[in-house]
């Protein structure tokens, strides 16, 4: 059963904004001014991370629009590259790739409904938001598409309401966020350089989208511009943002806090602030968690299509939903939760995933090259510079990781020679069947 396009081109837009904003933007201000201790290259770095972020949507809207399918990396590099190729980017979303950042966000939510208030156990409060999610994705797209949709649009208007408050409220501090001599030394720093790596963790996600791709409304029109437009609005958003954490809140209080956005809003808000933060981080979390649970089972659906030893994958109930990739995707996140394993395993598989959209992007430069009368209905500006812009940031933020997380990266590998294993039995085993 094929199930209905009923995603509306705002449902995707909001999805890309869901995945984008999650704890990262509200906890790195920290831990970014001891080594750039001024306002201008701190703004530079998110605006830059932005930047890099719509080099990659760029190219995604490109390839999504030229083969408007589910799936995410693993559909894009089976087309662009090679069948086995996807089956590697699809076996990383399928074993961790989304549990593992579920699970850590729903963690999260949990940490902050405790803080304002909810009495219960982490673990607990944390496995229940997965599985209502859970049960809300297991719907048809449209009440999926509403409840992204609603979640989202309270998030965007909670930060914003946090903005106003900077602006219009007269307490608090006043920093200077002007210029300054002796920022130029800054952007060329080692300093400048690392902290660039964790914004662009903050901008994971921008890639949302793509993985409901069959499921849009016209995608070949309306993809490119939830693509676009979702990663302009969050870019816009971390910017207006952090220019309120420097200019309202005490840099001392902050340097070196993960804690930040809620020191920034208790400066802002008085004693009440810090729980509004609070509030507005958990309720985020919840449209963030959703999202995931969305784009991984679409992930594993689609290796459900194509692969027939996991066909079972690809059964959807009456609402055409991928009811067996649904409970995959909800299954892992809580066992992850309930083994506390979910850090370990996000930071080996991190580099797998940025290797997998790294590999996506180079594969507009491919695919121009090896099929240039393929219909194109959106194409990247400023070609080649655009996908090379972000290749090149994607290998260098792969290249940091390895160094710091060596014994992480060879569990990375591992779970590459698993996949291929699996691959390479389960075409063995079909062609035995045939």
């Amino acid at each position: 059963m094929t199930p209905a396009k009923l995603l509306s081109p705002f449902a995707a837009t909001c999805m890309v904004v869901a995945n984008m904003i999650g704890v990262g933007v509200f906890t790195s201000v920290g831990f970014q001014l001891p080594g750039l201790p001024s306002a201008g290259p701190i703004l530079a770095l998110w605006a830059l991370g932005g930047l890099l972020s719509l080099c990659g949507a760029l190219c995604y809207a490109e390839l999504v629009a030229m083969m408007p399918r589910s799936g995410g990396e693993y559909h894009l590099l089976r087309e662009a590259y090679h069948p086995m190729v996807g089956f590697m980017a699809g076996w990383i979303s399928l074993v961790a790739g989304f549990a593992a950042p579920i699970a850590l966000a729903a963690s999260a939510f949990a940490r902050y409904a405790q803080a304002f208030g909810v009495n219960a156990e982490a673990h607990l409060l944390a496995a229940a938001l997965v599985i209502a999610v859970a049960a809300v994705n297991l719907t048809d797209d449209r009440i999926l598409g509403k409840f992204l949709s609603g979640f989202t649009v309270m998030k965007v208007l909670l930060i914003l309401a946090f903005i106003a408050g900077a602006v219009f409220l007269p307490g608090g501090v006043h920093n200077s966020i002007a210029p300054k001599a002796g920022d130029g030394a800054m952007f060329i720093s080692p300093a400048f350089a690392i902290s660039l790596v964790y914004v662009m963790y903050a901008y994971e996600g921008w890639n949302g989208a793509a993985y409901v791709a069959g499921e849009v409304d016209d995608p070949r029109k309306n993809m490119p511009r939830a693509l676009v437009i979702g990663t302009v609005i969050v870019t816009l958003l971390y910017v207006a943002v952090h220019a309120v954490f420097l200019w309202r809140a005490p840099w001392a209080a902050m340097e070196g806090k993960p804690e930040a956005a809620l020191i920034a809003a208790q400066s802002i808000f008085g004693e009440t602030g810090g729980k509004f933060m609070g509030f507005l981080i958990a309720f985020g979390l919840i449209s963030t968690v959703a999202s995931m649970i969305c784009a991984g089972s679409r992930v594993n659906e689609r290796m459900g299509e194509d692969v027939p030893f996991l066909k079972l994958l690809a059964y959807q109930n009456k609402a055409g939903t991928p009811v067996v990739a649904v409970l995959l995707v909800t299954a892992m996140s809580l066992a992850m939760l309930f083994t506390k394993t979910f850090e370990e395993v996000l930071r080996y598989v991190e580099c797998l995933l940025l290797l997998s959209s790294c590999l996506a992007v180079l594969g507009v430069i491919g695919l121009r090259i090896r099929r240039p009368e393929a219909p194109r209905p959106f194409r990247v500006p400023l070609y080649p510079i655009t996908p090379l812009l972000f290749a090149a940031m994607t290998i260098y933020m792969i290249t940091f990781m390895a160094r710091q997380h060596l014994d992480e990266l060879k569990w990375g590998l591992v779970t590459l020679g698993a996949g291929l294993v699996v691959y390479v039995a389960g075409t063995l085993w079909q062609k035995a069947r045939s």
